[in-house]
């Protein structure tokens, strides 16, 4: 078995394995020696499969997928988009809150006064942060971008596109958006926007309301909607 595979969990190994080629298994197995050797890859080794260990495919109802992990020091986490307790909100965390705050509008918060936290309360309601790539090098974002990933989480969306359970997708950025044409399933939602990373978000990001419609449609479906105000500190 390839050395990194042994870090997959293993529900999600059973069905990402047989759906890549020895070539892209060769690629990845290359990749991550080199990521081995390195100190300044991020997340840490531990982390780099962590949206996989906290859910299994079974318990997906939401994908929110994005494009690389943070490059900052201490920011990845393993989870897209999130950041752990303690670590100061990146841009594109803070204009995703600023969203939430606009299409679910919450006393729970405060813009002035969040500081600092995780998305995890999302995890726990079935929600799978994940990046099409799972690592960067510190300081340089994009830079693993091409280099053996897309594989690995197409092969994982894929799975996830052909389970006959309702799940909504909301793909946020160019590289997420690529991923679209394999959401067909009439079982599943899609919701395209923009990123929201400082750069793109008054591109059309702003106002998308993807949290409302994802539970509206979750209730459609008789599933229990997203609190997404739960975990956000100070919320």
């Amino acid at each position: 078995m390839k050395k990194w595979l042994n870090e997959v969990p293993e529900a999600w190994r059973k069905v990402i394995e047989p759906q890549l080629s020895s070539a892209e298994l060769m690629d990845l197995d290359a990749f991550w020696d080199v990521l081995g050797a390195r100190k300044s890859t991020l997340p840490g080794s531990d982390e780099v499969f962590a949206a996989f260990e906290a859910l299994n495919p079974n318990q997906v109802k939401v994908v929110i997928l994005g494009q690389d992990p943070y490059h900052g020091p201490g920011q990845a986490h393993g989870l897209a988009f999130s950041v752990k307790h303690g670590v100061q909100f990146p841009p594109s965390l803070r204009n995703i809150l600023k969203e939430l705050a606009t299409d679910i509008p919450s006393d729970r918060w405060r813009e002035e006064v969040c500081g600092a936290g995780a998305l995890s309360g999302w995890v726990e309601q079935g929600v799978l942060l994940l990046n099409t790539v799972l690592t960067v090098e510190e300081g340089k974002a994009g830079s693993h971008q091409g280099l053996g990933w897309e594989p690995f989480t197409s092969a994982a969306v894929a799975h996830l596109c052909a389970l006959n359970q309702p799940i909504s997708f909301v793909l946020w950025g160019k590289s997420a958006a690529r991923f679209a044409p394999m959401i067909a399933h009439p079982t599943h939602q899609l919701i395209t926007s923009p990123h929201p990373s400082p750069l793109s978000a008054h591109r059309g990001f702003f106002e998308s309301k993807p949290f409302s419609q994802v539970n509206q449609w979750l209730k459609g479906h008789q599933l229990e909607p997203v609190d997404w105000w739960r975990g956000i500190p100070n919320a």
